[in-house]
């Protein structure tokens, strides 16, 4: 029986569940105080008071580290790579925690994976990193020569929620034809064609705005900020990463408390809730062309797809396209831990980074 520990850490939190081979048997999510982390310089260097966390969680849930047989980290920035599991070893390890590729709270989920693997002398994973890139070239073209598109969307949710369906619509993984709309922090839109993610909106710099950033702006616009002498290239960044979306329009990057202003009769939020509606579907109808064929299914994930209001917003605009299905949330650790199951009993191939 193999005993799995996944990990996945996120911006204000760190979660962790325990799997007997495909049977979930505990889930823990450890919040981080803004306190606790304004502490940090950088995310890295949360990486010693996470691991502790971690540690302490699973003593406290009565379990032992000796117990387990794999470690599985979620994958964070790395350089691009195809979609799979991968044995995490000393160059990765160090790609992650010199922000080479950039940094991220998931960069924390292989470096802490690795440390508590090695200290048990059992292997360690991640799986569908944040940088899996299997576009086609074309795909990468921006229209500025020595500028081109990278992948940075959300695979590791996106291909478990097509498995997910697949389970459900007795579908073949590797035949499928799906938009999935990743709605959470940040909001990818990717199409998904015989196993692959063929191409997706950067959640980062572009697509539809989310809680907290920005998406797709005006080119001109963005560089008369960065001469207007108010911003330096930091705190531009900031800007567009951590204070745009729902958190410069209403004050909040939580979309539930935009949804209660709503229905308070707050005017002005229900048209900035509609106006991120309208992106996220603007979006899902370019995935769709992308496809180059009717896809079988639009598939709605994330946190934001539990508000009927948003699901029902967007499912009138797009429904025409293909019918719509719901996964709400994310199954992140479930997938970490069921693709290190099947790496443990040779179900999948393992690759090395």
């Amino acid at each position: 029986m193999q005993i799995i520990l996944a990990i996945n850490p996120g911006s204000t939190s760190t979660k962790i569940s325990i799997y007997e081979d495909t049977n979930e048997i505990l889930v823990r999510e450890v919040s981080h105080s803004s306190d606790m982390l304004a502490k940090y310089p950088r995310v890295l260097d949360q990486k010693t008071f996470r691991t502790y966390e971690i540690e302490k969680t699973i003593q406290d849930a009565h379990k032992k580290l000796q117990d387990f047989t794999v470690i599985a980290g979620r994958g964070g920035l790395l350089r691009p790579l195809s979609a799979g599991t991968y044995l995490i070893n000393d160059l990765m390890v160090q790609d992650a925690s010199s922000g080479r590729y950039g940094e991220h709270a998931s960069n924390l989920g292989c470096m802490i994976a690795y440390e508590i693997g090695n200290k048990l002398n059992i292997p360690s994973f991640i799986t569908d990193p944040v940088s899996v890139d299997e576009y086609n070239d074309f795909a990468r073209v921006t229209g500025i020569k020595g500028m081109n598109r990278i992948a940075l969307d959300h695979p590791l949710n996106v291909r478990a929620v097509v498995r997910h369906y697949c389970e459900d619509h007795q579908k073949d993984f590797s035949s499928v034809i799906a938009v999935v709309a990743h709605l959470g922090g940040g909001i990818s839109v990717s199409a998904f064609k015989n196993g692959r993610i063929i191409d997706s909106n950067n959640a980062n710099e572009s697509g539809p705005f989310s809680a907290t950033r920005a998406g797709g702006l005006p080119a001109i616009d963005i560089v008369n900020m960065c001469f207007s002498g108010e911003y330096s290239s930091a705190s531009l960044k900031e800007k567009l990463l951590k204070k745009s979306g729902l958190i410069s329009y209403l004050q909040t990057n939580d979309l539930r408390v935009a949804l209660q202003k709503k229905e308070e009769g707050d005017a002005y939020a229900g048209e900035v809730i509609d106006a991120l509606c309208y992106q996220i579907s603007k979006e899902i109808g370019g995935a769709s062309a992308i496809l180059a064929t009717q896809p079988q299914a639009i598939l709605l994930t994330g946190g934001m797809s539990y508000s009927s209001y948003v699901v029902e917003t967007i499912t009138k605009r797009v429904s025409f396209i293909a019918p719509v299905y719901v996964y709400p949330g994310s199954d992140e650790l479930k997938a970490l831990s069921l693709a290190a199951f099947r790496a443990m009993n040779n179900l999948e191939p393992i690759f090395t980074y």
